[in-house]
């Protein structure tokens, strides 16, 4: 990651483990803000209090989630820069 990240805004997708995890730590670490989605409300609200960033519970498949993640993203940032 560079430092060209800092300040962005990005949405991460999968963020509770695995790759998406390691992803939200990585763009965290680079200085972005970081907008944490998955369905284990539980799991991303702790990576979230741990990397300073957000959590969202959604559901990729439900319409309704996606369309709460990106207001609450506008809502808190004003713009979204990347979707992981």
């Amino acid at each position: 990651m560079t430092e060209s990240m800092s300040g962005k805004v990005v949405i991460i997708t999968g963020a509770s483990s695995g790759v998406g995890e390691a992803a939200a730590r990585l763009f965290a670490g680079a200085g972005a803000n970081v907008v944490l989605a998955a369905r284990s409300a539980q799991k991303i609200a702790a990576l979230a209090e741990e990397l300073g960033g957000l959590a969202v519970p959604t559901d990729v498949v439900r319409l309704d989630d996606l369309r709460a993640l990106v207001e609450r993203t506008v809502d808190a940032f004003g713009r979204i820069d990347v979707l992981v």
